[in-house]
């Protein structure tokens, strides 16, 4: 009796042999992919190495860098003659990046900060006004039967600041705007913003009034105190010298500070411009002592006499009949009056092929109560 194998336990080991089998002809096939890759490699570096033959066609600037790059810098070979150049774009400069850095520098400008320190209101209109009381109602004491007598009513003042209109209109060329490496739209923006905040900041202390804010040092001033004053008239302390802050300037400023009501003092601050600022920090007291007190943290302002020391540079420096000084509750006693914010209009059409920015801000500015702000005159 013979022994006889199943057919169905030989099925496994055929279909293994088969797999094998195309493994082999997978890999074959790769390893011939890859030697047909090396081998065009090969001809590229060789036609990449082959020297220029003179008289032939002129070599574009990219391949003369690339057999500088693959005859000189790898190879080491002395026959490469041309040397290269940023400075000429053909002798290696297309090679050369060119870059601009995106952050424009600019020259720092001195912006006062009148803004920060003053009342602000956003009108509706241009008439802009306020009424102001000057006088209180008055009152008196009597007996239970006396008679009545009728009492003073109160008074009152309108305030109307003096409004005027900031433009700006800078022109772009088109192609400027196209080509340029960077942002020229936000950047002439940022520096419209820049210049309006200069000049406004300017007017509020020295403006005139016509067509412009008018600034708190162009108002009336006297040396009466608040009762005997006029409405909108400031008060000023001399200094004592023609020309100096004085021999006791120490006592002056203390002067300057209760010169101004209390209720004033409770919020006041000075005012003045770096020059002015060196002449004060070098104060004394008798024992010695600096008038002048830094920030006790970062952020906080200096103080002067208690008070905190805003540095204005539109401010006058120290001269004969000058206010180098100034001393009050800013938000009490000036009001600016802005009509709108900053409005850019783009124009394209007027002159081609020149794009503006026109640029506008109207605002206006005025002492409003004029018994919350002193100031110190240079006069003997």
């Amino acid at each position: 009796m013979e022994n006889s194998v199943p057919a169905e336990s030989l099925e496994p080991s055929f279909d293994l042999v088969t797999r094998m089998d195309a493994a082999e002809q997978g890999l074959s096939t790769l390893r011939g992919d890859v030697d047909e890759v090396k081998a065009r490699l090969e001809r590229v570096s060789r036609a990449a190495a082959r020297p220029v033959i003179a008289g032939a066609a002129t070599v574009t600037p990219s391949l003369e860098v690339k057999g500088f790059v693959e005859g000189y810098l790898r190879s080491g070979r002395e026959t490469e003659w041309k040397s290269l150049s940023g400075a000429v774009a053909a002798d290696g400069g297309y090679a050369v990046p060119q870059e601009i850095d995106a952050l424009i520098a600019s020259r720092l400008k001195a912006i006062s900060p009148i803004r920060t320190i003053a009342q602000v209101v956003q009108t509706g209109t241009a008439g802009y006004r306020k009424l102001i009381s000057t006088g209180g109602t008055a009152s008196g004491w009597v007996s239970e039967t006396a008679a009545r007598p009728e009492t003073d009513t109160p008074s009152f003042a309108e305030i109307a600041p003096p409004t005027g209109e900031l433009y700006a209109n800078p022109a772009a060329s088109q192609a400027m705007l196209d080509d340029a490496g960077f942002d020229i739209q936000t950047w002439l923006a940022d520096e419209i913003a820049t210049e309006f905040a200069r000049a406004e900041g300017a007017a509020f202390i020295a403006g005139t009034g016509t067509n412009q804010p008018n600034g708190f040092l162009n108002a009336a001033t006297s040396a009466a105190d608040d009762a005997a004053r006029s409405f909108g008239t400031l008060q000023y302390i001399g200094s004592g010298a023609a020309s100096t802050i004085g021999t006791s300037p120490e006592l002056t400023l203390i002067d300057l500070v209760h010169a101004l009501k209390s209720g004033h003092r409770q919020g006041a601050s000075w005012v003045m411009n770096a020059k002015t600022l060196a002449v004060v920090r070098k104060l004394k007291t008798d024992d010695g002592a600096f008038l002048w007190q830094p920030g006790l943290a970062d952020g906080q302002p200096d103080r002067l006499l208690g008070y905190p020391v805003v540095e204005a540079e539109d401010m006058p420096d120290i001269a004969a009949n000058a206010c180098p000084i100034a001393f009050g509750n800013f938000r009490a006693g000036y009001l600016i009056a802005e009509r709108s914010a900053t409005s850019i209009l783009r124009d394209p059409f007027t002159n081609k092929p020149f794009v503006h920015f026109y640029a506008t801000k109207r605002i206006g500015g005025q002492v409003l109560d004029s018994d919350a702000i002193k100031l110190l005159k240079i006069t003997a």
